[in-house]
């Protein structure tokens, strides 16, 4: 693996791209998650567990086939024409792109409900995140 830093694509040009698809007919909304690396342990926002450490960086990686797999599922669910997903890899720092997905469908419960969906699968089955934190803040 190289150390040169993976970039996360243009958001307008893959809306561009959803947009000229001829599904793109049957959708009327679009919804775009970014993740990214962030300071504050995951432990503390998801279950309230503050053990006084910040987050200096993050390993991250995936299993790409499972992640074809969860963008099928996706596209399978009722009024979802458009799925697209990037992950980043590798050694990431504070503020990095983690993932891009890109969710276009028929109306917004289905669009919203997909993207909670593709998310949820690719952060619980679908990758690896080794959190690295700073000593115990005094």
């Amino acid at each position: 693996m190289s150390n040169e830093k993976k970039m996360a694509p243009s958001i307008d040009a893959w809306l561009k791209a959803a947009k000229n698809d001829p599904a793109a007919l049957q959708e009327g909304m679009y919804l775009v998650h970014n993740g990214t690396v962030r300071q504050t342990p995951k432990a503390q926002v998801r279950q309230g567990v503050d053990d006084g450490s910040l987050v200096t960086g993050m390993e991250f990686f995936y299993d790409a086939a499972k992640v074809a797999a969860a963008i099928e599922a996706t596209k399978k669910r009722e009024g979802i024409f458009h799925v697209r997903v990037w992950l980043n890899e590798g050694q990431l720092q504070l503020g990095d792109d983690i993932m891009v997905v890109l969710i276009g469908g028929d109306i917004r419960p289905h669009v919203i409900d997909a993207l909670q969906f593709l998310v949820e699968t690719i952060k619980t089955t679908c990758v690896t995140e080794i959190e690295q934190k700073t000593e115990t803040r005094k």
